[in-house]
């Protein structure tokens, strides 16, 4: 009963629907059969042809979900991420990968880094040119021979070392009792944290400027 009134409805829909519509679901409700029949004594087996053809025709014509009976829509549609996904990977793919480079250039480019540590891939990348070598500068840093930098000094420890020799140095505005301004320039040792040395002004000019930097470079 429920069939023949859900075929009386398509039956009352059909004359409101396009003819490249009506063709397609026909072409879905076919399909499905012959799948069926093949699949008659087991489950039901899908080959890709079958999935192109269901999503090729779900790409024109969308409204074939409703007619889809042997998979479910969300099936469909996750067939046609995968394929979406596959297709793009395959068209960004690489055509070709660097070429490779030969056994006695590799070679050349470590014995070269060896005898020369104080040369970079720039340097030895002009190097082979001159040679006639053609190679990228990024295929020689690859193959160089890899030197463990040496260990850099911490902070606490520069300061260690380099505390009796650096002072800070300091400029600053302080407002008076009157709302005027005064400009306070002042420079402490690091080592001991002791006041080096300290002027004020009211007026700030250039050659003031320039006595007080030229002070705290004779500190330091």
């Amino acid at each position: 009963m429920i069939g023949l009134f859900c075929f009386v409805l398509a039956g009352l829909a059909s004359p409101f629907k396009s003819k490249l519509r009506l063709e397609a679901e026909n072409a879905v409700l076919r399909h499905q059969l012959i799948v069926l029949r093949r699949s008659l004594h087991g489950r039901v087996r899908v080959t890709n042809h079958d999935r192109w053809f269901f999503i090729q025709l779900y790409r024109w014509f969308p409204s074939i979900l409703q007619v889809l009976t042997i998979i479910r829509p969300e099936t469909l549609v996750r067939w046609h991420r995968v394929g979406f996904l596959r297709y793009w990977c395959w068209k960004s793919r690489s055509p070709e990968g660097r070429p490779q480079i030969e056994t006695d250039l590799r070679a050349l480019i470590r014995r070269m880094s060896v005898e020369n540590p104080l040369w970079g891939a720039p340097r030895i990348h002009g190097e082979l040119l001159k040679l006639g070598f053609e190679v990228a500068q990024s295929s020689v840093a690859k193959y160089m021979v890899k030197r463990r930098a040496p260990p850099s000094q911490g902070w606490r420890t520069f300061l260690r070392n380099h505390a009796p020799d650096i002072a800070a140095m300091h400029c600053l505005l302080s407002p008076t009792i009157g709302f005027n301004l005064l400009y306070a320039f002042v420079i402490m040792r690091l080592d001991r944290r002791d006041l080096a040395w300290i002027n004020v002004t009211a007026n700030p000019t250039a050659e003031w400027v320039a006595r007080f930097l030229g002070m705290g470079l004779r500190v330091t």
